[in-house]
């Protein structure tokens, strides 16, 4: 499958030292034995000791077929004719049977605890390259991909591209098994030995024909697979939404939907191997069918021993489960070229923010404001017209202001003015397609990332909180990971019962029953709108911003909750420079200027009551504004 185009106007900037593509060239075949290569030499020691396993277990039971029809010819025939054999003999000959059967055991043991952890390793590899590039892409690329297909890909997705890794060790050693077996046959008789090696080819024929209908079917169940999960995601996510509005019985019906597609789906694979895989344990029965029927004749026409014959089908015999491996990886591979495929459209995909390495002076220094330049930013993204053919729409044009160090500016515009577009912009969460933005001077895509997220801080209307406990969510940066070291930022309790408290917080964390080891509930569902926005505020402010930017971050508090946190970022921060998407006057007014935003363009910029007495378009959005507040207080009063 192709990669993904960067789009929504973001630059496909490669990266320093931009990998090869991830994805696999060539036809079925080829991108079969590369994808098989790549994921050996991801672990060559462990897929090493795995097929050398494979290959001790497969020649053990070659030698065991050797050595029956050794005994057949030294010991059994000769005591069946009454001309009686050693005691010595029959001893050495259990004891060379034994002796293969335990060297097979350990190469079946070893190989099956190998073969399972390089599998597991190479799914966590998918899965590990594939969270790592959702870290990379930028949110204009996550925001056009459903959250459920993304936790498919790496999920379902990234377990199946290794999901062939599992039995390979084991068909790779019946190969070499199925070789040692071909010359012991045909050196015993070579007419028993072609029929018996005539097995692989045949299973060939097979797999190419079943792959030619398992392919489209496999793609199929994963595409639906991430279908089912984004429902899934959907459902729980508008949990109150579908509560609220009683919508359980359309939801049911959606997830029912998408399941019942999934299932006719699994039942069209289920239908193809159930063809595949009898066909695959029919073949080595035929051919020891054939080596008796053939051998019969043979030691009846004096041609050959009757111990090259019972050598012969015994290994065939034993071949029946080994070269049903061989089906085993055949059969997995067309969903592993699926699960890869998909899987590469995310490592693949490009058009990530370039990375700079020029510092910010001043970054991580408390108090002091940065300075916000904005020269002549557009943001162009694709878009059709209304015949449905491709065009482009620009979200902002030429949009230039400055934001001194330690003042506040209010964005202020109707819905789709581009506010958010401007935020993402100012936060470097996407790269404009035209003009520059500028933090003290330099160019913002020249800047280290450290330097960057150390200086800016973002606070959204929709304030994300993790199952965790208040203080985890305050600081994050402290949240120990599985492969933590315990390096990295440390904060007090002091220091988040500082940023709570500036952020109007602390009132509500200390009537929790553990103040701050409280576990919050996914997303937060524990608390209220407003109390979520104040912790993400707190988690801003803990982290002591040069530029926190608030996209409408205080719309669920009380104004006058909202003008105490700003006075108190402004007492306790210094010269912090904020900017502050608005939709309140009493907001607006805390600003030291304004900033009119329509249909991506900068109407008027200047203090609130000079852009008020020459601007229309902004008295006509602040007197609704001020009109809606109005009402929302009478209805308020009424109740």
């Amino acid at each position: 499958m192709p990669a993904e185009p960067a789009g929504d106007g973001d630059p496909a900037m490669p990266a320093p030292h931009d990998p090869p593509p991830h994805a696999l060239p060539g036809g079925a075949v080829r991108r079969s034995l590369l994808l098989i290569g790549r994921g050996i030499a991801a672990q060559p020691r462990t897929f090493t000791i795995a097929i050398a396993a494979s290959v001790v277990y497969g020649v053990g039971l070659v030698a065991s077929g050797w050595l029956l029809g050794r005994i057949t010819d030294g010991v059994v025939l000769p005591a069946i004719e009454g001309s009686g054999v050693a005691g010595a003999t029959i001893w050495w000959a259990g004891l060379g049977l034994l002796l293969v059967g335990v060297v097979t055991a350990v190469g079946v043991a070893l190989r099956r605890i190998y073969a399972g952890i390089g599998a597991l390793d190479v799914q966590a590899g998918h899965r590990r390259r594939v969270t790592r590039q959702y870290l990379r892409l930028p949110m204009t690329w996550h925001r056009r991909h459903p959250a459920g297909q993304l936790l498919s890909n790496a999920n379902a997705d990234a377990e199946a591209a290794g999901g062939v890794f599992m039995p390979l060790p084991f068909a790779l050693g019946v190969l070499a098994m199925i070789i040692v077996a071909g010359v012991a046959m045909i050196a015993a008789d070579p007419v028993l030995g072609v029929i018996g090696v005539s097995v692989l080819p045949l299973v060939l024929v097979v797999n190419a024909v079943y792959r030619k209908y398992m392919s489209p079917a496999i793609t199929h169940v994963q595409h639906q697979r991430a279908v089912v999960a984004d429902v899934a995601h959907e459902s729980f996510e508008a949990a109150a939404v579908v509560k609220a509005l009683g919508t359980e019985e359309i939801e049911e019906r959606r997830f029912a939907s998408a399941s019942a597609t999934l299932r006719d789906a699994n039942i069209a694979v289920g239908r193809i191997r159930s063809v595949f895989d009898p066909v695959i344990d029919l073949l080595p029965g035929l051919a020891t069918l054939g080596v008796l029927a053939v051998g019969a004749t043979r030691v009846a026409a004096g041609v050959v021993d009757t111990g090259a014959v019972v050598s012969t089908a015994y290994l065939l015999t034993v071949m029946t489960f080994p070269v049903r491996a061989i089906g085993f990886v055949l059969g997995d591979l067309p969903r592993s070229l699926v699960g890869h495929d998909r899987v590469s459209r995310v490592i693949d995909a490009r058009g990530y923010l370039g990375q700079g390495s020029r510092r910010l002076g001043g970054a991580g220094s408390a108090g002091v404001g940065l300075r916000l330049d904005l020269d002549g930013v557009g943001v162009r993204v694709p878009s059709h017209d209304a015949d449905g053919a491709p065009t482009e729409v620009d979200l902002l044009s030429d949009v230039s202001f400055t934001v001194p160090p330690g003042r506040t500016v209010a964005i202020v515009g109707s819905t789709g003015a581009g506010k958010s577009t401007l935020v993402d912009v100012i936060a470097r969460l996407r790269d404009p397609s035209a003009g520059v933005v500028r933090y003290d001077g330099v160019d913002a895509r020249e800047i280290a990332d450290a330097d960057r997220t150390g200086s800016i801080a973002l606070v959204a209307q929709s304030a994300f909180v993790f199952e965790d406990t208040v203080r985890g969510n305050v600081t994050l940066a402290d949240r120990p990971g599985p492969d933590d070291d315990g390096a990295g930022p440390v904060h007090t309790d002091a220091q988040v019962w500082e940023a709570l408290r500036i952020a109007q917080a602390d009132g509500f964390v200390a009537s929790l029953p553990d103040g701050l080891d409280t576990v919050i509930g996914e997303r937060g569902a524990s608390l209220s709108g407003g109390q979520r926005q104040r912790l993400a505020i707190a988690r801003a402010l803990i982290r002591r911003p040069r530029l926190l930017v608030l996209d409408d971050a205080t719309s669920a508090v009380d104004p006058l909750v909202e003008q105490a946190i700003l006075a108190g970022l402004r007492r306790s921060s210094g010269d912090v420079t904020v900017v502050l998407v608005a939709y309140r006057t009493a907001t607006i007014l805390l600003a030291d200027s304004v900033v009119h935003l329509e249909r991506g363009r900068v109407v008027d910029t200047g203090a609130h009551e000079e852009v008020l007495g020459r601007d229309p378009g902004y008295r006509r959005l602040v007197t609704a504004y001020q009109r809606g507040r109005e009402q929302r207080d009478e209805r308020r009063v009424a109740r």
